[in-house]
C-alpha cells in the first residue's frame, strides 16, 4: 500500500523532456473539450502560455487589506494589464468594472478568517449557478493538504470540478500553507501531484528548492503565487525563476497592488513572465514607469 515514505524513491523527472502537449498550448489540457478549452485560452496566453494573474480574494479572509481599501480605485488601473482577474464574487460585483473584460478566476471557497488558528474547514461558498452568472473562466478552491480539514477541503476541490465540469469550467486547485503546514519542496511536490490527480485543471501554489520537480512531476499548469510583499527585486527574481523552472505562470497580488507603482510592477511582471526579461531589465522597466507615472502626479 502507498505510503508517505513512497515518495522518496521518486527520482526520474525527466526533466529533458517535455510533457506532450497533445496539440493544445495549456499543458494536460489536448483532451478537454472546447468550451474548457475555450476558457482556458483567455487564462494562459496562447502566444506563449503563460499567464499573470493578479489576485485581490485577500477579503475573504483578511478584510480591508494593505492596498486594497478602495477596490473600484486599486484595481482598475491594473485590470488592463492582468491577463486575468483572481477575485470573490462580492468584489466583481460591487468594485470591479465589467468592460473590462477580463478571465474571471472567481474564488469559490470560503471559510474561517485569519482570526481563528485553525482556518483548515472551509467549505464552497458559490454554487455552480452563481458562477456561470459570474461569467467565471475558473474556479478556485483552497485545498488543506496536512491539516485537520484536509479531507473535507479536497471534497470542496472534486465537488468544484464536477460542478464546473458540467458547464466546462476548469478549475484551479490552491494549496494552503497555515501556520502548521510545511512549507518544504516535498510538501509541494506532494500537494501539487494530489490536486492535478483529483482533476484540478490549473495548480496554484509557492516557489520553493527543486521547484523544477515539482512542475514537471505535476501534469498540469502550475502558476506561483507571489505571497508576502517583498522588494520589486525580489519579486521578479521569484517570478522569473518560477518561469525558469516550468511555471505556466504566476499570481501576484500583495506584491503588486502594495508595491509604490502599482502598475509599473505589473508591468514589469508581464515583461518577464511574457517577454523574458531579467529581473534586472524588468525592474529598470518598473523605474522608468514609477518615474513617468510621478512625473503625472499618478503611480
Amino acid at each position: 500500500m502507498a505510503d508517505a515514505d513512497g515518495m522518496k524513491q521518486a527520482k526520474d523527472y525527466g526533466l529533458d523532456t517535455p510533457q506532450m502537449s497533445q496539440g493544445f498550448h495549456v499543458k494536460g489540457m489536448g483532451h478537454a473539450d472546447w468550451g474548457m478549452k475555450n476558457r482556458l485560452s483567455r487564462i494562459f496566453n496562447p502566444a506563449t502560455s503563460k499567464t499573470v494573474m493578479l489576485a485581490f480574494d485577500h477579503g475573504y479572509i483578511m478584510g480591508a487589506a494593505a492596498g486594497l481599501e478602495r477596490l473600484d480605485l486599486t484595481i482598475d488601473p491594473l485590470a488592463p494589464y492582468a491577463d486575468a482577474l483572481m477575485a470573490t464574487r462580492g468584489a466583481l460585483r460591487s468594485c470591479i468594472n465589467p468592460a473590462h473584460n477580463k478571465p474571471v478566476i472567481l474564488r469559490a471557497s470560503a471559510g474561517s478568517t485569519v482570526l481563528k488558528d485553525d482556518m483548515s474547514h472551509e467549505v464552497l461558498g458559490v454554487e455552480i449557478d452563481d458562477a456561470v452568472r459570474m461569467n467565471a473562466s475558473c474556479l478556485a478552491v483552497q485545498v488543506f493538504i496536512g491539516a485537520s480539514g484536509e479531507c473535507s477541503s479536497l471534497k470542496n476541490l472534486v465537488n468544484a470540478i464536477d460542478s464546473g465540469a458540467r458547464y466546462s469550467i476548469p478549475t484551479m486547485g490552491v494549496t494552503a500553507v497555515g501556520k502548521e503546514m510545511e512549507r518544504t519542496n516535498r510538501y509541494f511536490m506532494l500537494a501539487c501531484r494530489v490536486l492535478a490527480e483529483l482533476g484540478a485543471h490549473i495548480v496554484k501554489t509557492y516557489y520553493c528548492e527543486d521547484f523544477e520537480k515539482i512542475a514537471a512531476a505535476c501534469p498540469v499548469p502550475i502558476v506561483v503565487a507571489g505571497g508576502k510583499k517583498l522588494p520589486e527585486l525580489n519579486a521578479l527574481k521569484l517570478a522569473h525563476s518560477a518561469i525558469q523552472q516550468g511555471a505556466a505562470g504566476v499570481d501576484m497580488g500583495r506584491n503588486v497592488f502594495q508595491s509604490d507603482c502599482p502598475v509599473g510592477m505589473i508591468k514589469a511582471i508581464n515583461a518577464v513572465v511574457h517577454n523574458g526579461f531579467t529581473p534586472e531589465q524588468a525592474l529598470d522597466l518598473y523605474e522608468t514607469e514609477k518615474a513617468s507615472l510621478l512625473k503625472e502626479g499618478k503611480r
